[in-house]
């Protein structure tokens, strides 16, 4: 059984025309290379006929995982959500108790998660740990390296 995953109206249109991108424009693209790659000859030694077929394998498996993903996507009306406590589509500000860095992540759905973008998954080790925390709560995370201590400083969406 597949899990639901909730997004914004905006990240699930990305994710549509990711798809459709795949669907419209690589896949005619991996067709034509392994037609190409055929018209080289004998297929039992030609390299470049096997790469553009494991190309496709792999294309095929992106489609359909996305397909998958976009089946048990849900809109999540941000407006109802509680302000209060940390849920996904929250932007908190953190501190490591540790080291005193201080951090903004917003909390998203697998498929959106971009650190570089500040964007963690609610289904990450910290993002599972801070879900429902409170302004001024101390969240013991266990993570890899041991457990580390946040303190909730800031909550927003």
């Amino acid at each position: 059984m597949s899990k639901i995953s909730y997004y914004t109206e905006k990240g699930l249109k990305e994710l549509r025309q990711k798809l459709d991108h795949l669907k419209d424009i690589e896949r005619p693209l991996a067709s034509k290379a392994i037609g190409e790659a055929r018209d080289k000859g004998d297929l039992s030694e030609n390299a470049e006929y096997d790469a553009a077929k494991e190309a496709q394998g792999m294309l095929e498996m992106e489609i359909s995982k996305l397909e998958e993903t976009l089946s048990n996507a849900r809109i999540i009306d941000e407006s109802k959500l509680d302000s209060s406590k940390i849920l996904i589509h929250s932007t908190v500000k953190i501190k490591n108790l540790t080291n005193s860095a201080i951090m903004e992540y917003k909390l998203v759905a697998q498929s959106e998660a971009n650190l570089s973008q500040g964007k963690i998954s609610v289904d990450s080790p910290i993002g599972k740990g801070l879900l429902g925390k409170k302004n001024g709560d101390i969240a013991e995370i266990a993570i890899p390296n041991g457990n580390v201590k946040f303190e909730i400083l800031e909550i927003s969406r």
